[in-house]
């Protein structure tokens, strides 16, 4: 994403850009947070924010494609990006929750 806004009009890049590059970075920020608090319950509540993040660039992938700053082409590409991490990120929240269950 980063590299796809750097190349917009700072108008866009101020409203839009903003929105979806924070959304995309969080999503792998909220999983290191989470590992890194120390606790199973803690990874276990980060990695389930992690997973609402992901959802997030999807609402601002069809607000670019709406203000023309995507095409077509361009959303259904990094949607699928989006689609193929989901069932990875649900993988990874289910082996956390067999770590707590487990204990």
């Amino acid at each position: 994403m980063w590299n796809i806004v750097v190349t917009w009009d700072s108008f866009a890049k101020d409203t839009v850009g903003k929105q979806i590059v924070r959304a995309a970075d969080s999503i792998g920020a909220n999983i290191s947070e989470g590992s890194g608090r120390g606790s199973i319950q803690d990874n276990r509540r980060f990695v389930r924010i992690a997973r609402g993040s992901l959802y997030e660039p999807i609402h601002w992938l069809r607000r670019c494609y709406l203000r023309k700053l995507l095409s077509q082409s361009e959303v259904k590409k990094l949607r699928l990006l989006v689609e193929e991490l989901a069932p990875k990120l649900n993988a990874f929240l289910r082996s956390v929750d067999r770590r707590v269950s487990s204990k």
